[in-house]
């Protein structure tokens, strides 16, 4: 008897810790740096970079190290252009340039390591887009890709291989600079609702999405704000 006592106490044990887990998983809200990823990419995105330079600062201050920082830089590429990346590293070499004269060290952080490179590139591309999609890639082309297949292996071999791959931002962080850019930019709405998705399938979690909108509206227009609050409540709803 004494026993069965024993077990039941350690099922309701393990009951609460779990519910409580699940509390703090759902409750957790957008660290510090993960703020400075939205600001830093939804400005860089819309090309303020009088703003950026103030936000680059914050970033640093908060714990994101220069390689970080250029990792997010080169990452929006993929999705707003050369134009508005580069200039996005032109802006935080002026920032590290200032703090150096005021006598400041910032971190410089892990390099990229190594590419595995065994295997065709495109199909790792598109195991790592079936990974953070959680959809299995079939072989039959369609829509866009069935019309001009070339987008579709850039896609895969450059975005989600030469990209995606990549270390030195986790899957959920490259997701934070991807939906910032996209929110930021406008007019991208099928694209915008699929990587909301995705950011859910890696780990971000619907509150910090939440947050997420919130957050963005401080950094770009009224209209791109609403789009994407609209977006994010119709891929909730789906879930």
């Amino acid at each position: 008897m004494k026993q069965f006592k024993i077990i039941c106490l350690i099922v309701v044990m393990m009951f609460i810790n779990n519910t409580k887990a699940q509390m703090m998983t759902s409750d957790k809200s957008l660290n510090a740096k993960e703020k400075s990823i939205i600001a830093i990419s939804s400005l860089t995105a819309t090309g303020n970079l009088i703003q950026l330079k103030t936000e680059l600062n914050i970033g640093l201050e908060s714990g994101l190290t220069i390689n970080e920082i250029k990792e997010i830089l080169v990452h929006l590429y993929a999705y707003c252009g050369f134009p508005r990346s580069i200039r996005g590293l032109q802006t935080f070499m002026e920032v590290l340039n200032e703090r150096k004269a005021k006598g400041i060290t910032d971190e410089l952080g892990k390099e990229a390591s190594p590419i595995n490179e065994d295997g065709k590139k495109y199909e790792r591309g598109k195991k790592i887009l079936a990974k953070l999609s959680n959809t299995p890639q079939t072989d039959t082309l369609s829509g866009y890709s069935a019309f001009a297949p070339e987008i579709d292996t850039f896609l895969k071999e450059h975005l989600f291989a030469d990209i995606f791959e990549r270390d030195v931002l986790t899957y959920s962080q490259r997701e934070l600079v991807t939906i910032s850019v996209l929110s930021a930019i406008g007019n991208v709405e099928p694209m915008l609702q699929g990587h909301f998705s995705i950011a859910l399938n890696v780990g971000i979690t619907k509150e910090q999405l939440k947050e997420f909108v919130s957050l963005i509206s401080l950094y770009i227009r009224k209209t791109e704000a609403q789009s994407s609050q609209t977006v994010l409540d119709e891929v909730l709803k789906n879930k």
